[in-house]
């Protein structure tokens, strides 16, 4: 089953905690501080893996989780950081973020590998704090939390030509007989339900990648039939050949079909409907008279298209048609077809807000990432922990935006589930 799309939700690790322990040994009447520093939580890396070419395997495994980071211990000794999460995808994945729907990476490089999601810094331990005037703190820090996303992922193949047209046109057929696929075929609409690839070898020595893509038809662009699945793996491809059935077996109209399949196209993608495009008129052996042809001829003329005439069952006109697709595909320049204006690495940092103050009957409620961090680090019930927090308030800014926001000696403040009289 060819599967290209899916969505998975991942996780990098959490970090370790550092720990508050003092040096405890015979003879040593008054043994500093000696707590450890937690180890860091485990990174999420997507990594492209050429034997791989569907995502089926996203259908069963939903979530991809690092390990965290292990808490450090007595004696000046860290914990261990977390071992990191490969995720492996096919080539010609895009990910993307599913809540804002922004591509993170095109993953379609050998051997590339992309950091996609940071883990949790590891929490420090208590002799980071030891100063000339606390020789002893009795406090460290947490470590701090992974974090976790939501991704899609979608897989649009990587072939230098794409084969399109309305179905039961003769592209798996001419598939076939050009490369080594085996495309199932047979008389009806539809038979093609999965993208096929396979490689062109001319008898120049030339050689390119040529996808059949199936059916594409009218209402595509919106969802209709499986359209959008299939018109995500035309992007990728550098030349289309658009298949047309000029003898018309079906009653079909071969120029209205190549104006439908086109208004499709632009529908989709602007950048797409413009994208080198030759007229491939098939299935000539059934042809009764050349007043087809002749009309789908008049439309390449005015549209500046090259046509070939062929027959994918006789083979007629093939070698003439694709010697000439591999000297323009030479012409073509490979491009990022999928454009990473930002480029995300996920870290714990990200947030456009790190706290925001909110007035609320009265009481200054702060909220927001940067305080969920601080408030991990510190013990309220320790003096000199408490200290810490007064000190990084006003580091981090919380104090004079309180300030800002009109805070008078005696009001409340809440800092997520304590709650604290402003005091001068």
């Amino acid at each position: 089953m060819f599967v290209d799309y899916a969505k998975i939700i991942i996780k990098s690790g959490d970090g370790g905690d550092g720990v508050a322990t003092f040096r405890r040994e015979k003879y040593v009447a008054a043994g500093g501080p000696d707590g450890g520093d937690g180890g860091r939580g485990g990174d999420i890396y997507f990594v492209v893996d050429p034997n791989s070419n569907t995502l089926i395997d996203f259908r069963y495994t939903k979530k991809f989780k690092a390990e965290n980071g292990q808490n450090g211990s007595g004696g000046h000794k860290f914990g261990k950081s977390g071992e990191d999460c490969y995720v492996k995808v096919p080539p010609g994945t895009i990910v993307r973020d599913a809540q804002s729907n922004k591509v993170i990476v095109d993953m379609s490089e050998p051997g590339q590998k992309e950091l996609i999601l940071r883990g949790g810094r590891g929490g420090k331990g208590n002799s980071h704090f030891a100063t000339s005037t606390r020789q002893a703190p009795r406090f460290a820090v947490d470590g701090e939390k992974g974090k976790e996303k939501e991704i899609i992922l979608e897989l649009k193949l990587l072939a230098d030509v794409g084969l399109i047209g309305f179905p039961n046109v003769g592209k798996s057929t001419i598939l076939s007989r050009v490369t080594k696929a085996t495309p199932k075929i047979a008389d009806y609409h539809f038979t093609t339900i999965d993208p096929n690839l396979g490689v062109v070898k001319t008898e120049h020595g030339d050689s390119f990648v040529l996808a059949d893509i199936p059916g594409i038809i009218e209402g595509a662009s919106e969802g209709t039939g499986l359209g959008i699945q299939f018109l995500r793996h035309v992007e990728r491809t550098r030349l289309l050949l658009h298949v047309i059935d000029v003898a018309g077996i079906e009653g079909r109209n071969p120029v209205e079909d190549f104006e439908k399949i086109n208004i499709e196209l632009k529908k989709y993608s602007e950048k797409l409907s413009n994208r080198k495009q030759i007229i491939v008129a098939n299935k000539i052996d059934s042809l009764q008279d050349d007043s087809n042809f002749k009309a789908l001829q008049k439309i390449a003329k005015e549209k500046n298209l090259e046509i070939f005439k062929i027959s994918a069952i006789t083979g007629e006109g093939l070698n003439e048609l694709f010697n000439h697709v591999a000297e323009v595909i030479k012409t073509l320049p490979k491009e990022n077809i999928v454009d990473v204006e930002d480029r995300v690495i996920y870290t714990l940092d990200d947030e456009e807000e790190q706290f925001k103050v909110d007035i609320i009957n009265g009481e200054f409620i702060v909220t927001g990432p940067a305080v969920e961090r601080l408030m991990g680090r510190v013990n309220i019930g320790d003096n000199e922990s408490y200290g810490y927090m007064e000190k990084m308030l006003k580091k981090i800014g919380i104090e004079d935006e309180l300030k800002e926001k009109g805070v008078k000696e005696g009001d409340t403040v809440k800092i997520l589930d304590w709650e604290f009289e402003w005091y001068e």
